[in-house]
């Protein structure tokens, strides 16, 4: 059983995912705003984060860049906001999926359940490394070097570089990668564009001319191994 932590302002919102969550077995608690979600957190840390984007005080986007600067509790956001950019926000600042109001509950907890899954496969020690020129991926640490230097990964960012590092010269598209990275069988594709777009930021010499995470128009993306 998981523990989540479901922060909203709406009572109504509340009181209905924290019900759907409890009946699909998981223990929940419940924040009315940011600074209480994040007290909650110090106090009691949760498996998983359930988080509304529009809140007075401390909103969605910033309560998930503070759990973001001291851990890597997965975080699915809550917005009313349908548009790309809207969404492209809530995940660079962190969030590892969306969901967008008014939503259905039984699909929300499916996307609770696969993401604890995926973070629950992660557990499982893996000992491997992968090296391509200068970057070495260890999968051990859960670290990754670039000439040396330690880069500063999400877990998201690290699995799709552990992917693609172990799988050069093909192209995948965006839809194959949110299943064979992150085994989800549903979700906004935008999600693979905005952690490509961190990657390359990171792993690039120049994120604007990508060299080793190349875009196959009409496809997707392929790493070239150096």
């Amino acid at each position: 059983m998981a523990r989540v932590l479901v922060v909203d302002d709406d009572v109504t919102v509340r009181e209905v995912v924290v019900s759907y969550l409890r009946a699909g077995g998981h223990d929940v608690a419940e924040s009315a705003d940011g600074a209480a979600a994040l007290k909650q957190m110090r106090d009691g840390p949760a498996d998983l984060v359930v988080l509304d984007l529009m809140m007075p005080g401390i909103d969605g986007i910033e309560v998930c860049r503070r759990l973001r600067a001291i851990g890597d509790v997965p975080i699915i956001m809550l917005t009313a906001l349908g548009s790309e950019t809207d969404r492209v926000v809530g995940l660079e600042s962190g969030a590892d999926d969306y969901v967008t109001k008014p939503f259905s509950p039984r699909e929300l907890v499916l996307r609770v359940d696969a993401l604890l899954r995926r973070v629950g496969e992660r557990s499982v020690p893996d000992t491997g490394t992968l090296a391509d020129g200068d970057l070495v991926v260890d999968s051990g640490r859960h670290e990754a070097r670039l000439a040396g230097d330690a880069l500063p990964l999400t877990s998201r960012e690290f699995d799709l570089l552990r992917f693609f590092v172990g799988n050069p010269g093909t192209a995948y598209s965006r839809e194959e990668l949110l299943q064979q990275v992150w085994g989800w069988s549903f979700g906004d594709q935008s999600t693979v564009t905005v952690h490509v777009r961190r990657l390359r930021e990171k792993v690039e010499s120049d994120p604007t001319k990508p060299t080793r995470l190349v875009t196959v128009w009409g496809v997707g993306y392929r790493w070239e191994a150096a």
